[in-house]
């Protein structure tokens, strides 16, 4: 075997080990055991050799079965085999230090004690210099095991990447510090620090440099003369910080943004991924919300909680943030077969702890809704299942009465029947002055449980339940909205295509639009619709173009943006919710309260009802002129039902002539 033949051998060796995860904490005791001895016995050949003793082999097996002894006891007592090497940091020094000590202390023990052959001077020289040799070995040991093993590691991955992490915090510190017992290592090299502050200073953190610039063309300058393929932001905050300056300078030289997962994105405890690239949600996100852990808890602890439309989008992140609390059950309502089986899968795994029961129904079905109430008994309601796709509802504007309307209803008179507690309804911004079927079915939603929560406050019904509604705009990934389709989009080579160039929306992420749905459950008294704050709009043409950049092309030249025109019922600009002339503040800063018109549940009653039987029976215009009749706000744009908005105004200016003549 020549030497080229060996290298192979043991190179492809330690890439099956390293591939293998973790070596065994079993074999790490034996070399660590080994290497103490070692330390004891040279320590002692060296001191008998100084002071011109005899070295015999009987002496040095006796220290080796003492040395062993005492090393065991040590090792055992201070678990050093059991830390993993590559992820090995200064804090754990103690840790050999206190090996060495308790094996140099029951070895003077044994000699002095047991057997007497020394003199108390020669053995405490001997147990001193005995001492730092065992820890200089196990650390060399370590050091020179993390070296080898990185050395082969790295020389094996040669495309790696040369990457720039933002700031000098200690966030930032902790991801350089960790580059040697992460995965991206082998994908990523660390070359140093970057930040905007206008000073020139050189220094080093961590044995990396710190780059400072003041503009684009300094970032250039580095980029090109270091080789940098990314910049890593090591959390949101610096996102958010830098998305107007350094993200943008990176955007507009082709540089890849990476970040850190975050928590929400940790599965099982595990990171599954150790860096992602910055993604157009980031970008968009706001500082984290706070919510009243105390309160939320007081209200969720013990009870069963039941969750309608429980895999969807918001469904299924309100069940990820229910399994937090000390609930006693979570019912799971949801007809989608396969997103239900995923969300049970997931809920395995991540809160083996929490004790839910997925049930497959349809909240239209009246005999399923109340078999699940009566067998469960929940105490808390979270109604998020409705149609919610514009176009698509209007096209079936029958199916979007039966489900967000009756469905509603059913789901609402079940929770007064049996007691339910709190029902919290999930609704939408689309709502207001709605514009399109699925706006105004969830408008009309919102208006029967209101009018049952006023109408069990006045006494006019019996019943315990508090009706909370609340409103929020689109959220950010949600099941079939705009990011995931331009990410597909993107991914496919273009072109994206935008609706309208002005177009605007309000976005929210789906977690912190599920902890304000909490935070307003539990701060609900019954019959208020709550809103919440979505920060400033944004323009979908503007989105799109971010998230082509983000995606390392150029907007129009690689990727094409292609205006189709306004879909049926599609506003172009939605109605700003949170301003003060029409609601009322509430001790959360990002939630009020809107001043809407009271409708009295015996008046609703007839319209829904009529409304629910002309869905059955597929009567699509008479339908349609009932909600606007009855919702007078509701005007289609873009729409086939525009047709009937002229009928209603000729309607009523004959009546008005009527009543002059």
């Amino acid at each position: 075997m020549n030497i080229n033949m060996l290298k192979n051998v043991i190179k492809l060796s330690l890439l099956k080990l390293s591939s293998r995860g973790y070596t065994s904490r079993w074999i790490i005791f034996f070399i660590d055991l080994f290497l103490s001895v070692s330390a004891s016995l040279f320590v002692a050949w060296g001191i008998f050799l100084f002071i011109g003793r005899d070295v015999t082999l009987t002496k040095l097996l006796e220290l080796c079965i003492i040395s062993t002894f005492s090393s065991s006891i040590g090792l055992v007592l201070f678990r050093l085999y059991a830390s993993v090497i590559r992820h090995a940091t200064l804090k754990e020094l103690w840790r050999v230090g206190g090996v060495a000590f308790v094996k140099i202390a029951l070895i003077a023990l044994i000699y002095n004690f047991w057997m007497g052959n020394f003199s108390l001077k020669l053995t405490l020289i001997t147990n001193v210099c005995d001492f730092f040799a065992t820890i200089v070995i196990l650390v060399a040991f370590r050091i020179i095991l993390l070296n080898i093993y990185y050395l082969f590691m790295l020389n094996n991955y040669k495309r790696q990447k040369n990457i720039l992490v933002y700031g000098t915090g200690d966030d930032s510190v902790a991801v350089a510090n960790s580059k040697q017992s992460s995965p991206f290592t082998l994908d990523y090299a660390i070359k140093g620090f970057i930040t905007l502050n206008g000073k020139r200073k050189k220094f080093r953190i961590a044995d990396l440099s710190v780059y400072q610039i003041n503009n684009k063309e300094d970032l250039i300058k580095i980029v090109n003369s270091h080789n940098i393929d990314s910049i890593l932001f090591p959390n949101l905050k610096n996102i958010q910080r830098e998305k107007d300056r350094l993200i943008k300078f990176c955007n507009d030289i082709n540089l890849h943004t990476l970040t850190v997962p975050q928590v929400e994105e940790i599965k099982n405890g595990i990171v599954q991924r150790s860096v992602r690239k910055v993604r157009i949600e980031d970008l968009l996100g706001r500082d984290e919300i706070n919510i009243n852990l105390e309160e939320i808890s007081k209200l969720l602890e013990g009870v069963t909680v039941m969750v309608t439309g429980a895999a969807g989008s918001i469904g299924s992140e309100i069940c990820r943030q229910l399994a937090h609390f000390n609930v006693r059950q979570l019912i799971l309502f949801d007809n989608g077969e396969t997103p239900m089986h995923n969300l049970r899968l997931e809920l395995e795994d991540s809160f083996p702890q929490l004790s839910f029961v997925p049930i497959m129904g349809n909240v239209r079905d009246q005999q399923r809704v109340e078999h699940v109430f009566r067998t469960y008994r929940p105490q808390v309601v979270f109604h998020a299942a409705a149609y919610k796709h514009v176009p698509l509802m209007e096209e079936n504007p029958c199916e979007a009465i039966l489900a967000n309307v009756m469905g509603t209803r059913i789901v609402a008179d079940a929770a007064v029947k049996y007691n339910v507690k709190r029902f919290v309804m999930i609704s939408t911004d689309k709502a207001v002055n709605p514009s399109n079927i699925m706006g105004c079915t969830k408008r009309l939603a919102e208006i029967y449980v209101q009018s049952l929560s006023i109408a069990l406050k006045n006494g006019k019904m019996k019943g315990v339940t508090k009706f909370i509604t609340t409103r929020f705009g689109n959220v950010l990934g949600s099941n079939g909205s705009v990011i995931p389709r331009f990410h597909e989009q993107i991914k496919n080579g273009g072109p994206v295509t935008v609706t309208h160039p002005d177009i605007i929306r309000y976005f929210m992420t789906i977690p912190e639009a599920c902890r304000l749905v909490l935070e307003a459950g539990t701060i609900g008294n019954g019959g208020e619709i709550f809103i919440f704050d979505m920060g400033e709009p944004v323009k979908i043409a503007d989105l799109a173009k971010k998230m082509i950049l983000l995606n390392g092309f150029v907007p129009e030249k690689d990727i094409k943006i292609i205006y189709t025109g306004l879909r049926p019922g599609e506003k172009l600009y939605e109605e700003l919710l949170n301003n003060k002339e029409n609601t009322k503040e509430t001790h959360h800063e990002k939630i009020r309260i809107a001043s809407v018109r009271e409708y009295d549940y015996n008046e609703v009653i007839p319209h829904i009802d009529r409304l629910v039987n002309f869905a059955k029976s597929e009567n699509v215009g008479d339908m349609v002129k009932e909600m606007k009749a009855f919702v007078p706000e509701f005007k289609s744009k873009n729409s086939e039902f525009q047709q009937y908005d002229k009928e209603i105004v000729f309607n009523d200016k004959k009546k008005i002539n009527q009543c002059v003549e």
